[in-house]
């Protein structure tokens, strides 16, 4: 639903009007392309105006953008809305709302388990983060999960199902989903469309993960938050929470080895080493920083599972964006992102298109992948790991040729779509609808060999690219899939970090399992023309 009055933030003429180096925007960018950052867009903004913007096509500010967990933020937010009006309190216990899930034995850390101890990651509740979310029982499943210590005894662990039963506590209480709730509240006054956001059977919301905005929204909302509260020349969000949400209230130093991850925790916001700042932070570089001294709101979306890598590269040269001059532009200097080298060159096509015209392709159904709750998809593993309709066992693809372009058609499930892919070198769009989410794909298509076409799929609005390869020999078809990113990086990164997802007992076994996942997760899988 489109919000009825468009607002947008005020632009400087160059971002030298507002004190921001072009020259250091640049090397920037540079810097993010010598470490194979890849950014999906840029808003920086000073004084009340946004000083730079850039876009990497096919991204745009028109098409919102998986934040992961940039939504808890959101869902902070609208704790802090509920606790102003009265609804709750910090104190409020997660049993008293759902009384239904207490024990007949009494279980103390259950008894104390509050609001607070949500926010900060204070919880104690453990749960594990290959929970199927595909299965309809979320709520169940964390009253079910194991504690790894008490609520509130210093401990803090980072879990984002705590924020989906902020947003259960907050359905149950309002009678309404968290996005009915912000919708007059936050997103009408900042001019945000009613956004998308992953929810389970029942409605309601991820609350940790799963919403999609736009980069201007997500500037809005942490421009909102600078001016404590005001947005406009109105109220907004509650200016007691803008204060309380950026305040560390979880010391976090001691439970993680990542540098930008110890400088403290608020409520769902997290505290900036070398700046006196707080972010809103989501995986594969999601980014809302908020300097409290420059004036500086940094904004990005990107596909980079390497947070820490993608850090770094801002850390470098946020401290010299600020420039004191005459406020002269600097036109030899026009940095900005580029279009990122997803389409496929125009190659010959092979004779075999005709024999493949129309003709359906039916696939093999992967049984491994089915039990992991993974089956295959043509949307990319990081797109819906956490979700609750993963869609896949793709089958029945049909293939139909005209020049410059093709056709590829599929089904997932009850969802069926059709993706308009350039054979020329250049993408096509298309509208297309899998695991319950919409998108707009980019498709490029090309014969690499006689017997052997690849398809790239960009689904816009996710954070990265799905390629497919099917060799053919007669009638049987192998289907190689991959992505951009790789599963190989996202296994590595989540290797990294072993200790969040096995006990030390199991922490080998947990090696040789992220080792193992790219091979199993990207197998081939066999079909046959029908």
């Amino acid at each position: 639903m489109e919000i009825k009055e468009k607002i947008r933030l005020p632009r400087a003429d160059y971002p030298e009007q507002v004190g921001i180096s072009s020259k250091t925007i640049h090397e920037l960018i540079e810097d993010f392309r010598a470490h194979n950052v890849e950014v999906h867009s840029i808003m920086i903004l000073r004084e009340g105006k946004v000083a730079y913007e850039t876009w990497a096509a096919p991204y745009s500010a028109d098409y919102p953008h998986m934040m992961y967990s940039v939504s808890k933020s959101f869902t902070s937010t609208a704790v802090g809305f509920a606790i102003d009006e009265g609804l709750m309190t910090l104190d409020t216990r997660l049993i008293d709302i759902f009384p239904e899930y207490r024990p007949k034995v009494k279980d103390e850390n259950l008894e104390k388990l509050n609001v607070h101890h949500l926010l900060s990651m204070q919880s104690g509740k453990n749960v594990s983060v290959f929970s199927d979310k595909s299965k309809n029982h979320w709520i169940k499943d964390y009253f079910d999960s194991a504690w790894k210590f008490s609520p509130g005894d210093g401990h803090w662990q980072y879990i984002s199902e705590n924020q989906y039963m902020l947003c259960a506590m907050l359905t149950r209480i309002t009678g309404m989903s968290v996005v009915e709730y912000l919708t007059p509240r936050l997103f009408e006054p900042l001019g945000i469309d009613v956004p998308f956001w992953e929810h389970d059977v029942d409605g309601i919301e991820a609350g940790g993960w799963g919403l999609y905005l736009k980069t201007e929204d997500l500037a809005k909302f942490m421009y909102c938050y600078q001016q404590h509260g005001i947005f406009n020349g109105k109220h907004v969000i509650p200016e007691k929470w803008t204060y309380l949400a950026q305040k560390q209230q979880a010391n976090n130093s001691p439970f993680t080895t990542v540098i930008d991850s110890q400088c403290g925790y608020g409520y769902c916001f997290w505290r900036c080493g070398g700046i006196n700042g707080y972010r809103a932070d989501g995986m594969f570089s999601q980014f809302g920083i908020v300097s409290n001294d420059d004036d500086i709101i940094y904004v990005m979306t990107a596909g980079e599972i390497n947070e820490q890598k993608t850090r770094d590269c801002i850390w470098r040269h946020f401290g010299k964006l600020i420039i004191e001059n005459d406020g002269e532009p600097t036109p030899e200097v026009k940095p900005e992102l580029g279009p990122l080298p997803d389409d496929l060159e125009a190659r010959e096509h092979s004779s075999f298109e005709k024999q493949l015209e129309g003709k359906t392709i039916s696939m093999q159904i992967n049984p491994i992948l089915n039990a992991a709750g993974f089956p295959f998809s043509m949307l990319p593993i990081p797109i819906v790991y956490m979700s609750g309709d993963r869609a896949g066992n793709v089958d029945n693809i049909v293939f139909r040729f005209d020049g410059d372009t093709c056709t590829m058609t599929w089904d997932e499930g009850d969802e069926h779509n059709t993706i308009l892919c350039g054979m020329d070198g250049k993408a096509r769009t298309s509208p297309i609808t899998l695991a319950g989410m919409n998108f707009t794909a980019f498709s490029t298509a090309a014969w690499i060999d006689e017997n052997t076409i690849e398809v790239h799929m960009r689904p816009v609005g996710g954070i990265c690219m799905r390629k497919i390869k099917l060799s053919f020999n007669g009638h049987i078809v192998t289907l190689r899939p991959s992505s951009q990113m790789p599963i190989s990086a996202m296994a590595e990164s989540l290797a990294l970090d072993v200790d969040s997802f096995f006990p030390p007992i199991l922490h080998k076994f947990g090696l040789v399992a992220f080792d193992q996942l790219p091979g199993i997760i990207d197998a081939p899988i066999l079909g046959r023309i029908k």
